[in-house]
């Protein structure tokens, strides 16, 4: 497996989210296939849309996992994109569970794999990703790897929960995935 370096998120976000598709994230020993993913730059469905506190590491970073709490009870795990001034951030939706199972289970308190990371908070519950993985850059902790997978189709849809630019496709999956988190067509 190769370490996926820097470089690779130092591009368009949308390029980015497609091609995150099939690589494996591993946290904590524990390893995940991501499976779906959503782009996010300073459209109005972004947290980039307008610059805060809480979205200045789209602006000033890549490579560099953003993490931030929601429905006051989940972690969404993010990577940011792009060069610095121009914000971007990518989703991970969902994963495929490869190692570590056993211990991704026992975090979400499931028994089935199809739902250990079906969703991104059920992921980062799996993984144990925090708010104290914030900020940190990847390969810190947070690893990304390319095991050489080839996504057979790819799957592309508007993104799921938003309320607006739902005009954009800027979620990707892997189609026939049982490890997919939202509509699977």
């Amino acid at each position: 497996m190769k370490q996926i370096g820097l470089d690779f998120f130092r591009r368009d976000t949308v390029t980015v989210a497609r091609e995150l598709l099939g690589k494996v994230l591993v946290v904590d020993g524990c390893a995940v296939r991501i499976m779906e993913t959503e782009a996010y730059t300073a459209d109005k469905a972004s947290h980039a849309f307008t610059l805060t506190q809480r979205s200045e590491i789209m602006y000033e970073t890549y490579g560099h996992v953003y993490v931030y709490f929601i429905y006051g009870m989940y972690f969404c795990v993010n990577f940011t994109t792009e060069q610095e001034g121009s914000p971007g951030a990518v989703l991970i939706r969902a994963g495929e569970p490869l190692q570590g199972v056993a211990k991704m289970k026992e975090r979400r308190g499931v028994t089935r794999r199809e739902d250990v990371c079906s969703g991104p908070g059920k992921l980062c519950q799996a993984l144990g990703i925090e708010r104290r993985h914030n900020g940190l850059e990847v390969g810190n902790e947070v690893m990304l790897f390319d095991d050489g997978y080839v996504v057979g189709k790819m799957g592309r849809s508007r993104r799921i929960g938003i309320r607006d630019a739902k005009h954009l496709l800027w979620r990707f999956f892997v189609k026939g995935s049982e490890f997919v988190s939202g509509e699977k067509k």
